[in-house]
């Protein structure tokens, strides 16, 4: 058994700013009003960002560019190289979509870190997911059960420490060893009585680590 791994959320928790908002704020207006939707539970989340990610009617070129200007926790990349030095594994676990998640970790820097997420094509001026009801992680509400992955990574981790910011990531969260909670996934972990460590950044939870011995 390996001795730990770190799972994080993306949006949000590693970017500064969800994909989906870009979209919205750059492409898609009408989004504004889905997203009451959505909040509402009218939408499942899946079919929120299906709808936003496939509403964006733009090149390729310019997608990418909207990508490329997200930024992202700056702590970020020196906390994932200071968990693969300590011989621990780091994961990205988004309900979101590879398509941008991985362009920007690779334009951070960032090596050796598997993306577990929603995967995305661009096809026809927009980004498609494609999922796959079959896979067994798969999730009706979100595309990607992040609770069974956490489950499957405990038989092989012997700590799993997780990272999120919000709803989709409150049910993981009850699965982790230790749940790094920024935003509102504080709040709905207090309301859960979910235990969590409150945090703003990764510079937080490195320092976490340091005062807790967690690398030893």
């Amino acid at each position: 058994m390996k001795r730990f791994a770190f799972v994080s959320d993306f949006d949000g928790t590693i970017s500064q700013k969800d994909f989906y908002w870009i979209v919205i704020e750059k492409h898609f207006p009408e989004g504004r009003k889905l997203y009451k939707e959505w909040k509402s539970g009218k939408l499942k989340d899946i079919d929120f960002l299906s709808t936003v990610f496939s509403s964006i009617n733009q090149t390729e070129d310019i997608i990418l560019q909207d990508i490329d200007g997200i930024e992202i926790d700056p702590g970020v990349p020196a906390f994932i190289q200071e968990v693969q030095k300590r011989g621990g594994d780091f994961y990205v676990l988004s309900a979101g979509s590879d398509y941008y998640i991985r362009p920007l970790l690779k334009k951070h820097g960032v090596e050796n870190v598997e993306v577990l997420s929603n995967t995305g094509v661009f096809h026809e001026k927009n980004v498609h997911l494609q999922i796959d009801p079959k896979h067994w992680s798969y999730s009706e509400r979100y595309g990607i059960d992040k609770s069974l992955v956490i489950q499957d990574f405990k038989k092989k981790y012997e700590q799993v420490y997780f990272a999120g910011d919000s709803e989709p990531d409150s049910h993981p969260a009850a699965c982790a060893d230790i749940t790094f909670a920024k935003a509102a996934l504080q709040d709905l972990l207090d309301e859960k009585n979910v235990p969590h460590v409150k945090v703003a950044s990764f510079q937080e939870i490195t320092s976490y680590f340091n005062q807790q011995h967690l690398w030893n």
